[in-house]
């Protein structure tokens, strides 16, 4: 197994996560449907944001939980569907890395899952 360790292998996490989201019956709507996904400009966007997660390179400028909140609004994002996400992000990684990286590429997805979900229960509340 290849450890995780360039741009080129989070573009091929990267690519091949997206490729199993918007063919997912429970998320994809959010990408197909709800978000209406530019895959042209969003691909480029989670390189840079993986890179920057995991090597520091400090490429993603951006922000994650501003863009998740309108779509919020409009369905709700809730625990189960942040579970799912994890759960495609888990498997793509160890379909194709292993090594430090790679856990910590589930690890840090693990994080921001949680994160994510709580944010958007609390807004939904408030």
């Amino acid at each position: 197994m290849k450890k995780l360790e360039s741009r080129e292998d989070i573009e091929l996490l990267v690519n091949s996560f997206y490729g199993k989201v918007i063919k997912d019956e429970e998320i994809g709507l959010f990408f197909n449907e709800i978000a209406r996904v530019d895959w042209a400009k969003h691909l480029p966007k989670m390189y840079a944001f993986w890179e920057s997660v995991l090597f520091g390179q400090m490429s993603y400028k951006g922000n994650p939980m501003g863009a998740h909140f309108p779509i919020n609004e409009i369905r709700a994002m809730e625990q189960k569907h942040f579970d799912r996400w994890l759960k495609l992000w888990t498997a793509t990684v160890e379909e194709h890395f292993a090594g430090e990286d790679a856990d910590q590429a589930i690890y840090k997805a693990e994080n921001i899952a949680k994160l994510m979900a709580f944010k958007m229960d609390l807004a939904r509340r408030l």
